[in-house]
């Protein structure tokens, strides 16, 4: 069979040995022995009568939150304030342990690659390894529902993105300007301020305004497990099927979200 083809349109051949040939197939059978196996576990957990309804459904709900209920709009004014709250604070918070740990974390800045190094990538990956969903949940839990839940869940979540990009961008710093200062017989703080922070600074602006980005999308949705934010009117409005009320909650978000994104493209444009 042809495995390339040139511009003018020949076609390259490549014969396959017999073993080859038996992998090739063997390999085309698991994989739809996998499909099959999995659309048989989907249906049997899935009531199909109301995925076919679903279409009728969904114009339904359409038609009932349209027009949008433009008055509400004076209910959303101090949810929309602290979602952005909830992103912006969680984000400076997060930032403040990210730095530590990225240090600790990169190989050519740790003071020890055997025991403390482990323990930071341990702490970066288990914090990007659970939603910010799950630990909003888990901290409505212990300190109860609140714009404060939503805040330490959005910092949580973004210690192991912020800490992960960070030490990557420590890592990769010209060793050479290291060796200078080091040569003036600077102590190991004096080197970490004038050799290695003046390097990642960019980095770290890009990250802090990425990851801003991000929980400004995510602070949307804290509020459906009662963590703060917009997501609690949301919440509410969807337990008492206020469809127009729905309907203008999800264009101020989208709103909020593009707002969020130009904002966060416009100061990575002038960092970088």
């Amino acid at each position: 069979m042809p495995v390339t083809e040139t511009s003018s349109g020949q076609k390259i051949w490549q014969l396959r040995t017999r073993n080859q040939t038996l992998i090739r197939w063997f390999a085309y059978l698991v994989t739809v022995a996998a499909f099959m196996w999995c659309w048989a576990e989907i249906s049997k957990s899935t009531t199909w009568y109301f995925v076919w309804d679903a279409p009728r459904i969904a114009a339904d709900i359409g038609s009932r939150s349209f027009p949008p209920k433009w008055e509400y709009i004076n209910e959303l004014w101090l949810p929309i304030w602290d979602t952005l709250n909830i992103a912006t604070l969680g984000t400076i918070l997060a930032l403040l342990m990210a730095v530590p740990v990225a240090f600790l974390a990169a190989s050519n800045t740790t003071p020890s690659k055997v025991f403390v190094r482990p323990i930071a990538l341990v702490v970066i990956v288990s914090t990007r390894s659970i939603n910010s969903l799950i630990w909003a949940l888990l901290l409505v839990s212990i300190i109860g529902p609140g714009v404060v839940a939503g805040l330490l869940a959005i910092a949580i979540r973004s210690i192991g993105f912020c800490a992960k990009l960070l030490y990557e961008a420590i890592e990769e710093i010209d060793p050479k300007q290291i060796e200078a200062i080091s040569a003036t017989g600077a102590s190991r703080w004096q080197v970490m301020v004038y050799g290695i922070v003046p390097q990642i600074l960019p980095a770290f602006a890009g990250i802090s305004v990425f990851r801003w980005d991000i929980n400004i999308r995510e602070s949307t949705v804290l509020g459906l497990v009662g963590a703060g934010g917009i997501g609690l009117q949301l919440q509410s409005s969807l337990n008492v099927l206020a469809w127009p009320q729905v309907a203008l909650i999800l264009i101020v978000i989208l709103v909020a979200v593009v707002v969020g994104e130009w904002v966060s493209a416009k100061v990575r444009g002038a960092i970088i």
